[in-house]
């Protein structure tokens, strides 16, 4: 941890380190594009071959697929409980996809052409569900169930599995409910490859859509281009804005949230109060030593700032400097504070609203820029599952009113081809 003062004379300076952006190591970068060229190479065997490499079962191709049996066993196993759970979420982020859903639309210009777009589901999508040291059940819901909103008739995911080949059931078990059509158990940059290059066991796909760790977000951004991707996101972010009525037990909780993930997740605590920052400090001492994640935990203590500002207008500027994967309010005001905020994926605003519940269950999905990223890109929403069509539809009047501007723009650029191609229809 580390405490920033904006009395400190560098106090800039260190606001200004912590900004970051999306830059994969050389190592990484190589290893993701041998990964590629590999699996265009050779296809299912290469697949077979860097599952193995990076720790995961050996596999043949026909082993990839998680069959039908497993599929049914799994959900068979689901307790009640989970199932509730993950149906409430479910509910949720579907009710909030519908709202989000882009309709086809058309009008008439100033010429009388029909114009207009039309809004079509991706015919196949492929979703990664990262499942390395936890089973991100969660992540199905907020990802699957907006392609099964948006009714994409092939939904494809992918998820590590264990040495043994086996995918957890309850992960396996949200992946029917929120609407998967195929599963495969592999992960990591092959995972990625495959879905964007396509093999014999696997498929292609038109989108590939998820997050994961450092190479399944590289294999993403080589394999862009070849296929569409959604977003690039990388490690866990939280910044909180908090005053003197922050309760520092619940703003403890919520940046330990954050930091479980490990991996170089940030959390950050900025306040115009002393006494809020010091009972913070002394509240993640405590409550760290009561939870199970403490190699995670002990990996991303060091990635936790506190920030005393001397007023909220500043932590508002550093938060919007810092366009936060997550953003917290725990202030009087919080929804006057909200509207100044520009950058954020999502923002959780008032001291009741934890991140979590953003996490698990309140509805937008929970997949979201990082890395100062939210400066440009919104978090995953079901039109992302829609592809876009314009519609031009002339008549012989619209296009008689329409000629002379389309004669003018022939003349001036030299294409008289193109302005031939529009007279030849009224002579």
């Amino acid at each position: 941890m580390q405490m920033l003062r904006h009395t400190d004379p560098s106090f800039k300076k260190a606001i200004a380190r912590l900004n970051r952006f999306f830059q994969p190591e050389a190592k990484v970068r190589e290893t993701v594009s041998e990964i590629l060229d590999g699996i265009t190479k050779q296809g299912d065997r290469a697949v077979a071959h860097y599952t193995e490499k990076f720790g995961g079962p050996r596999l043949t191709p026909a082993q990839f697929k998680v069959s039908e049996k497993e599929m049914k066993e799994a959900m068979a196993s689901l307790d009640k409980k989970t199932r509730s759970a993950i149906q409430a979420a479910k509910s949720n982020v579907a009710a909030f996809a519908k709202k989000s859903l882009r309709k086809t639309w058309k009008m008439k210009n100033g010429q009388g052409v029909v114009v207009g777009e039309r809004f079509d589901p991706f015919s196949r999508v492929g979703i990664y569900i990262p499942g390395g040291t936890a089973p991100l059940v969660s992540t199905a819901v907020m990802t699957c169930t907006l392609a099964q909103v948006a009714k994409v008739p092939q939904i494809v995911a992918v998820t590590p599995a264990d040495r043994e080949g086996k995918v957890h059931p309850a992960l396996l078990a949200a992946l029917q409910l929120c609407g998967a059509t195929e599963v495969y158990r592999i992960g990591g940059a092959q995972a990625i490859a495959a879905l964007a290059i396509g093999t014999k066991a696997i498929p292609s796909v038109d989108k590939v859509f998820g997050p994961g760790n450092a190479y399944v977000v590289e294999a993403k951004r080589q394999a862009f281009g070849r296929v569409a991707v959604d977003l690039l996101p990388g490690p866990s972010e939280v910044f909180i804005i908090a005053d003197s009525t922050g309760n520092p037990a619940w703003i403890a909780s919520d940046l330990l949230a954050q930091a479980e993930h490990g991996h170089g997740s940030i959390a950050i605590l900025a306040s115009d109060s002393i006494a809020l920052l010091n009972k913070t400090a002394q509240e993640l001492n405590r409550q760290v030593a009561l939870l199970n994640r403490q190699a995670a935990l002990k990996e991303s203590l060091k990635n936790i700032s506190f920030i005393h500002v001397k007023t909220l207008k500043d932590a508002v500027e550093i938060a919007n400097d810092f366009a936060p994967e997550h953003l917290s309010l725990a202030v009087r005001n919080a929804q006057k504070v909200a509207r100044q905020i520009r950058t954020s994926g999502a923002i959780f605003i008032g001291a009741v609203s934890p991140v979590v519940g953003g996490d698990f269950l309140a509805g937008p999905s929970h997949e979201l820029p990082t890395g100062g990223a939210g400066k440009s890109f919104a978090g995953l929403t079901v039109d992302q599952f829609q592809r876009r069509t314009s519609l031009v539809e002339f008549s012989k009047e619209s296009l008689r009113r329409s000629l002379p501007a389309i004669a003018t723009f022939s003349e001036i650029e030299g294409l008289d081809a193109h302005g031939r191609s529009a007279s030849i229809r009224l002579e």
